[in-house]
């Protein structure tokens, strides 16, 4: 049973009470709960609790008798749990289920596939045409995004192997994964490196091979009051204030382009093959930059400055030999 599922028996189980129900009657009602050791259940029923709590669920705790208190009965009353009535506009509607395109990934998509037969269900009418005006998209197309992300729900230590920006070397490094966030168009995870005891920021792009998952689910606590935003900006690299100049194919390179604070048309490229346009872009370093650039393949090309070109040749040079 993974954990969302223990998670969902466990809020059912309360809600549906008319009266207060004992730990150990929930112990032998949930299976996880039962298979359990009595002190692995204790931590897990009440991180269980804690997490329904955080998740808006108020689970309240009395005793069961009035006059003997050391029995402790739990509860979630469906008044205090239940939803207000949905009342939106068809403007609102229309914004809510523009939220549910957004996401381009298998199970974040998923997650919010429901929302607009919900709101169908709820007698609220929905012109779907409306939804095509704008198309805002978060795209995920790192490899190893899934299992960041999974980690950092269910709390699993990570080792995976890491090339730093600029460097050849690849290490080994061990996390314990808080979330996973994008900044500037990539997506990086943030958590604590337990090899230096810090918390560190890792690019998703630069993990090289296969991630492992290390020991059972909820083996750390994240620390209380951590905004993983603030976090991440603070660990990010400097920001880009030197320029470069990059030659792109015509139409193609779109990232580049919607950063580029220059755009040179139809000037001489590396091939005649298409066209090509020269833009001026900013850069926080020549690893950086060369990350940004050779993602397009043959669609890009450094022409300045030249520490940054040699790098790019010395990467690709290194592809080719292997």
């Amino acid at each position: 049973m993974t954990k969302s599922e223990r998670l969902l028996n466990l809020l059912i189980l309360l809600l549906v009470q008319r009266n207060y129900i004992t730990k150990q009657r929930i112990r032998q009602t949930i299976p996880s709960y039962r298979e359990a050791s009595e002190d692995a259940f204790e931590r897990m029923f009440d991180r269980d609790k804690d997490e329904l709590r955080a998740l808006g669920a108020p689970v309240v705790a009395e005793a069961t008798d009035a006059y003997f208190g050391d029995e402790v009965g739990y509860r979630i009353r469906p008044d205090d749990f239940a939803l207000p009535g949905i009342d939106l506009t068809a403007d609102e509607a229309a914004v809510v289920g523009l939220a549910t395109r957004v996401w381009q990934h298998a199970g974040l998509a998923g997650a919010t596939s429901d929302a607009l037969t919900k709101l169908s269900a709820a007698g609220l009418e929905i012109d779907r045409r409306r939804l095509d005006i704008a198309a805002p998209v978060v795209t995920v197309a790192d490899e190893h995004f899934d299992v960041f992300w999974q980690a950092s729900l269910e709390r699993i230590r990570l080792s995976f192997d890491y090339q730093r920006s600029g460097s050849q070397e690849v290490t080994r490094r061990h996390l314990e994964p808080w979330g996973v966030v994008s900044s500037s168009g990539r997506w990086y995870v943030v958590g604590q490196d337990t090899d230096r005891g810090e918390p560190r920021l890792f690019r998703l792009s630069r993990v090289r091979g296969k991630v492992s998952r290390n020991g059972k689910a909820g083996a750390y606590d994240i620390p209380a009051g951590i905004n993983l935003r603030d976090l991440t900006r603070s660990l990010s690299p400097a920001p880009a204030t030197e320029t470069a100049l990059v030659l792109v194919r015509s139409d193609a390179a779109l990232s580049l382009r919607r950063t580029a604070t220059e755009v040179e048309a139809g000037v001489p490229g590396p091939d005649t093959e298409t066209g090509w346009d020269r833009l001026r872009v900013a850069y926080s370093s020549p690893a950086n930059l060369v990350d940004d650039v050779l993602v397009f393949g043959h669609d890009a090309c450094i022409e300045a400055p030249q520490e940054a070109r040699e790098l790019a040749i010395t990467r690709l040079s290194e592809v080719v030999s292997r």
